[in-house]
């Protein structure tokens, strides 16, 4: 079964998040993904990935999210998140992240974590 990723970044994280991708973009291209609105059209529009764009975070993309996982339909979570600003949604990006520890459900939540994420399912695929 191909790997059901979902890709989350911050405003100030979205660059990260596309040079992320753009690292795997090989491995990327065989998993269904989903992502946060604009996130979700910088990967389409930048990287010419197939992803599923869900809202906007702060009118409930993290939630929709959430919902995914909650129904089994998410294998993992690649979430940048920028600690230095707040969020007016953090009730949102709590509940996600909670959603995850509560059903196993891996969450990279930096840079560091995403590859070890990423590699690690790269390298089941292969």
């Amino acid at each position: 079964m191909k790997p059901r990723i979902a890709l989350i970044a911050h405003d100030k994280k979205k660059d990260d998040m596309i040079a992320l991708a753009a690292e795997y973009v090989d491995f990327l291209r065989g998993c269904t993904l989903s992502a946060t609105g604009t996130t979700g059209g910088r990967l389409i529009n930048e990287l010419g990935l197939d992803v599923t764009r869900m809202h906007s975070g702060p009118v409930g993309g993290d939630l929709q999210i959430g919902a995914q996982l909650v129904e089994g339909e998410i294998d993992c979570v690649i979430f940048l998140r920028d600690p230095m600003t707040p969020q007016p949604h953090e009730p949102d990006i709590n509940a996600l992240v909670r959603a995850c520890d509560v059903h196993n459900i891996p969450c990279a939540t930096n840079l560091a974590s995403a590859h070890l994420v990423l590699s690690q399912l790269q390298s089941k695929a292969d």
